[in-house]
């Protein structure tokens, strides 16, 4: 028993060492697993016409990890920016907005502009852990900067069960959860401040 398991040691590390990897880009289907997952939180409906922006850090955040427990051979990709932005364009969304819209590199920010910016995303402990920057300008002027941190549900019982199969839902799972919440307590910090 011993020497079978010596062997899958030496297996799996010579697979880790060398490169060999089964690349798994999490945000590939992200869009399909939104439309999915429609209307599993429940935000406010505005009459707001905005656009949105994503800092450059936010455009080319990735992280790649590998979990033990889904073999090291699978090397998981997570594109912040690409998630972030396909839920900014998701049904909810834009349900939210009387209008949301990407900002043009040389469109006009006058009116209502919010601003995204990461600060960190982690995905430890199979949970998804966010820290946003949101700031909202009027016209050019300040009217909105906080920054929030928000934990996705936990998966580590779907991945024990399903293993590499579970391990892709389990990251966006737990990452749309801390994302919906930082989008949603954003939202409602922004009716406070322009409703008024």
């Amino acid at each position: 028993m011993k020497q079978i398991a010596c062997v899958l040691l030496v297996i799996g590390l010579l697979l880790f060492s060398t490169g060999c990897s089964i690349k798994h880009v999490v945000a590939n289907d992200y869009p399909q697993y939104l439309v999915n997952n429609a209307g599993s939180t429940q935000f406010p409906h505005t009459e707001y016409t905005a656009q949105y922006i994503l800092t450059p850090n936010t455009i080319s955040h990735r992280l790649k990890f590998r979990a033990a427990s889904t073999g090291l051979a699978h090397l998981w990709i997570v594109d912040f920016g690409k998630i972030l932005e396909d839920t900014l364009e998701s049904n909810d969304i834009q349900s939210a907005f009387k209008k949301l819209q990407k900002a043009s590199g040389s469109g006009d920010l006058s009116g209502l502009v919010i601003k995204y910016n990461l600060i960190a995303y982690r995905f430890a402990g199979f949970e998804a852990t966010v820290n946003l920057q949101v700031t909202v300008t009027k016209d050019g002027a300040v009217i909105m900067d906080k920054t929030y941190l928000e934990k996705g549900l936990g998966q580590r019982g779907k991945v024990a069960l399903t293993g590499v199969f579970g391990m892709k839902n389990a990251i966006q799972q737990s990452t749309k959860l801390a994302v919906d919440k930082i989008l949603l307590q954003s939202l409602n910090d922004m009716k406070l401040i322009i409703d008024r």
